[in-house]
């Protein structure tokens, strides 16, 4: 066998290649044939089915963001860099940039629908309930359930499809709103009918799972930012993780200038008051808000970042359950929350419901001790007394009338705030 000789007599001034001849141990004193080319091999995310959530389906979200991450369009560190390892799988939300040409980059939210350990725990529950094993095909044991045969049968998805759901937005459900889900559902190509003719049995199992374990994917996709609602806006799912457009958590404001401060509490009122009093009639309420419930865009503008919590009544219909449907229970009931636990009943939610909780944990972190003490003592025996529930003073769009005018005098016009931006220097509308 012939020796492989290299030669560098009319390279020496290439560096890489004396680098090469050293590594391969040739010898630069004889001819040599031509080295084959070395294909550079570009390090990449090794992507399991079990991070993603995709060996769960069909008992997951959806699959129609999946190429964008295998086709690392989606990438989870903020260097646009795929050198880095995949983040923990424990997390329940991680920040990722996405690309639709590889070449410009926008920050996403990549989300769970619930923590890793509660999913891990419902799908347990799932196989020693369903089929009395430790472990089991998860879509072969809730194909089996009453609940979902009733799906598979059915042409329009109905008040008794959905009784009993822990979701927030499905306690107190309207035919209108229901018809809304299947026509805007956006993990099938060809929505659009109320009716789920369209809807394959494996379609109808991922709704069924999402609308069980977290309804906060359905609402940002019914419900969508580019029709003026205060959500950001659903990029797709693969498996168990939602991508959504960025926003940073209103927490990191808390210890904002006073300027920003009130600028953020008069776009949180003005979130209320629309979801309060909208087009389509539908009465939004919180069930539960705390500091990552809103979140703030890159341009300043204020939206609802986790809609789990939200619940929705159809003013024009009212809902359509009746008595006793509410406390049905099976293990699509179960799936995130203790199956004991009591549902809020629909004739209790009050108009000033969620003004009364944001005011309780949301406003004073936010503007206690930001202003000069005669505007500081007004907004805070507002907070106090809305705290307590503002007791008979009124309804909640006066209550919210009357903060906002006390914080309107306190914001600033400049480019911190791009969404009302140079339009507030000529009109009081910004």
């Amino acid at each position: 066998m012939g020796r492989w000789k290299c030669c560098l007599c009319s390279r020496a001034a290439d560096p890489l290649m004396l680098l090469l001849v050293l590594a391969l141990g040739c010898n630069p004193s004889t001819a040599a044939t031509a080295s084959p080319s070395v294909p550079h091999v570009k390090p990449s995310y090794s992507f399991g089915r079990t991070f993603l959530g995709l060996d769960k389906c069909n008992a997951c979200i959806g699959t129609s963001i999946c190429k964008k991450f295998f086709k690392e369009e989606i990438r989870f560190d903020t260097w646009l860099s795929s050198h880095l390892k995949l983040p923990p799988s424990s997390l329940l939300s991680y920040s990722g940039n996405y690309t639709d040409d590889a070449k410009s980059w926008r920050l996403v939210d990549i989300t769970r629908l619930t923590s890793k350990y509660q999913h891990d725990r419902a799908d347990k529950r799932i196989c020693t309930s369903l089929l009395k094993s430790k472990s089991c095909s998860l879509e072969r044991a809730l194909r089996r359930t009453q609940r979902f045969q009733k799906w598979l049968r059915a042409k329009r998805l109905t008040p008794d499809l959905v009784q009993g759901l822990s979701s927030p937005m499905l306690r107190c459900p309207s035919q209108r709103l229901l018809d809304r889900i299947v026509r805007r559902y956006a993990e099938v190509p060809d929505a659009g009918s109320v009716y789920m003719d369209h809807l394959t049995d494996r379609d109808k199992l991922r709704l069924l799972y999402t609308l069980a374990v977290n309804s906060h994917p359905i609402l940002l996709q019914i419900f969508p930012s580019v029709e003026g609602w205060p959500f950001p806006r659903y990029l797709g799912s693969c498996g168990r993780l939602v991508v959504s457009a960025s926003t940073r958590p209103l927490r990191d404001f808390f210890g904002a200038a006073p300027e920003v401060a009130a600028d953020l509490a008069l776009q949180l009122l003005a979130v209320l008051r629309s979801m309060a009093n909208n087009d389509l009639n539908y009465f939004f309420y919180f069930t539960h808000v705390d500091a990552g419930t809103f979140g703030v865009f890159s341009n300043g503008h204020l939206f609802i970042r986790d809609a789990s919590t939200l619940g929705i009544i159809d003013k024009e219909e009212g809902s359509q359950l009746i008595d006793g449907q509410q406390e049905y229970k099976d293990i699509f009931s179960c799936l995130t929350v203790d199956c004991q636990s009591a549902f809020v009943s629909c004739d209790s939610i009050r108009e000033k419901h969620s003004l009364v909780m944001v005011c309780q944990d949301l406003l004073p972190k936010l503007l206690t001790g930001k202003f000069l003490p005669p505007v500081q003592e007004r907004i805070d025996a507002f907070l106090q007394r809305c705290a307590r529930g503002l007791g008979d003073d009124g309804g909640a769009n006066e209550a919210m009338a009357e903060l906002a005018e006390i914080l309107k005098p306190l914001r600033s016009c400049d480019s911190r705030f791009a969404y009302r931006y140079p339009d507030c220097r000529y009109s009081d509308k910004f």
